[in-house]
């Protein structure tokens, strides 16, 4: 269940743009300073509980979000009501930009998987620094090419990889994206079972399932509702079709 949060007020000073980390791991790291100060001007920041809705599909986008920290799942609904996740975000990464490019609205939704500070830049303040900034705008560009190319890999391994396969790609997407918590080397997410496998594509059972075989055969180890990868070799091997 999804659920609107009425976001806390933050402290603004403490999201500065000239000393935000986030800001130089995003499309916005090589800003002036006269443009690090006319975002930090437009731009305000909200807290997101987990499971809060950040931006629904369907609606249509006023502004860019940036994510200040925290994790969001970008997800869309199918013919049959069954979610699908499409993204994964995290520190650094900017959402709703294709919907403000394209006029369009928002294909997918947005949910914090975690609590999330998310910063918000007003479409008009972002048209007016792609209108200035061609490196910007080159950025944006290019972040677009890598979703269109992610978007197009999936298709690709829904239509011709197993199941399993598909697991245990998703695990190292995981490990890819997030890393590893340092104090339990678990993966540094915490996702449910239903989320795992709307990330692959199959069903709650089948992922289980699937968990538990990679788990008896010491790839993994299950800690609760965390994954601890042992044996990623192994992990890699099957992700691409070879059974260790």
């Amino acid at each position: 269940m999804l659920y609107i949060h009425v976001m806390e007020s933050l402290d603004q000073e403490a999201y500065n743009c000239s000393t935000c980390r986030s800001r130089l791991e995003s499309s916005f790291a090589n800003l002036s300073d006269e443009e690090i100060q006319n975002l930090n001007q437009s731009k305000h920041c909200r807290a997101y509980k987990k499971g809060d809705l950040i931006f629904q599909e369907g609606s249509l986008p006023k502004g860019l979000f940036c994510v200040f920290s925290g994790k969001i799942k970008v997800a869309q609904l199918g013919d049959d009501g069954k979610e699908q996740i499409v993204h994964l975000i995290n520190d650094g990464d900017i959402m709703g930009h294709r919907a403000i490019l394209g006029n369009d609205a928002y294909s997918c939704s947005a949910v914090a998987v975690e609590d999330s500070h998310i910063c918000f830049v007003p479409k008009d303040a972002f048209y007016n620094m792609l209108e200035t900034n061609a490196k910007l705008t080159l950025k944006v560009a290019h972040l677009l090419s890598d979703e269109l190319k992610e978007l197009e890999l999936k298709v690709t391994h829904s239509v011709h990889n197993k199941v399993k396969d598909r697991v245990a790609l998703s695990l190292l997407q995981l490990l890819e994206e997030y890393g590893l918590d340092p104090d339990s080397r678990c993966l540094n997410i915490s996702l449910t079972r239903e989320e795992l496998a709307n990330i692959a594509g199959t069903s709650r059972e089948t992922a289980t399932r699937i968990l538990y075989d990679f788990k008896n055969k010491g790839i993994i180890e299950l800690v609760g509702k965390k994954i601890r990868i042992q044996d990623q070799k192994s992990l890699e091997k099957i992700a691409h079709g070879d059974t260790p």
